[in-house]
């Protein structure tokens, strides 16, 4: 039986599990994890890029400079995944550009999202984001906060057909909207879901990312590294004795480690306009992720 449709469930599942616990080169950390879409059996490694503010910049070459040499180093360490939106200023446009630039449309997976109220008004959203992403084709399209998605959701099927877009989905942040998630999960048919999902932010472990899972849907994580500062105020703490079990060498690492070992979480997109994190960021999609017994001690080891 199917999981909605592509791989069977079985397949998806016993697939994501031998990346999350190691295998082959990606084992050793000469390369970036991936996991399948669901939908298509296409593979996508673990971490990529979010655009989010770092990318909402004007075009001053000391502004553009640091996020040409994100944008490289997520391509030369084996990343695609780079997400934008059209609420992120002007940070299309941005993305649309460095990718132009770099000679890279066909080495990146290019996700944005659709926001507003109205077929006829998301239509032009929709057309505006391919023309700032400088694409025909964009590889995923979302619904973002599933904002008017029974009507959005008829044009996305249309342009998947039409191979305006490769894929569709929804994404959302706010933990209140969880049960209408859900609920749209269990009677739509998805190919990828946002969600945010951290080892101080665990809520969609519950319900959301196990029903992904066995709906057979994809799943990008955004906040991965929490909310209310988490970061800076683990960066006062010493690292904890596993940290060298799983090849980590700051806390940033730890908190994405956690986040792409579980086996539904298809690809994390931190967002960063340093091109120094994003290597750190890429590093914690190489080599050896927790198991269960670790990821349980984590998250009970999490300091307040």
């Amino acid at each position: 039986m199917t999981s909605g449709y592509g791989l069977t469930r079985q397949g998806f599942l016993g697939a994501a599990l031998a990346a999350a616990v190691g295998g082959g080169a990606a084992a050793q950390g000469a390369e970036l994890h991936r996991r399948p879409i669901p939908a298509s059996g296409e593979t996508l490694p673990v971490i990529g890029l979010g655009t989010w503010r770092g990318f909402d910049v004007g075009a001053k070459p000391a502004e553009r400079g640091p996020l040409r040499e994100v944008v490289a180093t997520l391509l030369a360490k084996g990343g695609r995944v780079i997400d934008s939106s059209p609420m992120y200023g002007r940070a299309e446009g941005v993305t649309g550009d460095l990718v132009a630039e770099a000679g890279a449309r066909e080495r990146t997976f290019l996700a944005t999202k659709v926001w507003t109220s109205g077929r006829e008004a998301g239509i032009a959203q929709m057309k505006r984001s391919l023309q700032l992403l400088r694409t025909e084709r964009l590889d995923l399209m979302q619904i973002h906060n599933l904002l008017d998605w029974r009507t959005h959701l008829p044009t996305l099927r249309a342009w998947k057909e039409e191979g305006r877009i490769r894929y569709l989905g929804i994404s959302h942040y706010t933990e209140s909207a969880y049960d209408a998630v859900e609920a749209v999960l269990k009677a739509e048919r998805l190919d990828f879901l946002q969600i945010n999902y951290a080892l101080d932010d665990r809520a969609a472990e519950e319900r959301l990312l196990p029903l992904a899972a066995e709906k057979g849907v994809a799943v990008l994580v955004n906040r991965p590294f929490g909310g209310g500062g988490l970061l800076r105020r683990l960066a006062k703490t010493p690292l904890p004795d596993y940290a060298a079990e799983i090849g980590c060498t700051s806390w940033a690492e730890i908190l994405l480690k956690y986040v792409v070992s579980h086996p539904a979480v298809t690809c994390a997109i931190p967002g960063t306009a340093d091109p120094g994190h994003m290597a750190a960021n890429l590093r914690a999609g190489m080599g050896a992720l927790p198991d269960d017994s670790l990821r349980r001690r984590m998250a009970a080891a999490l300091p307040g």
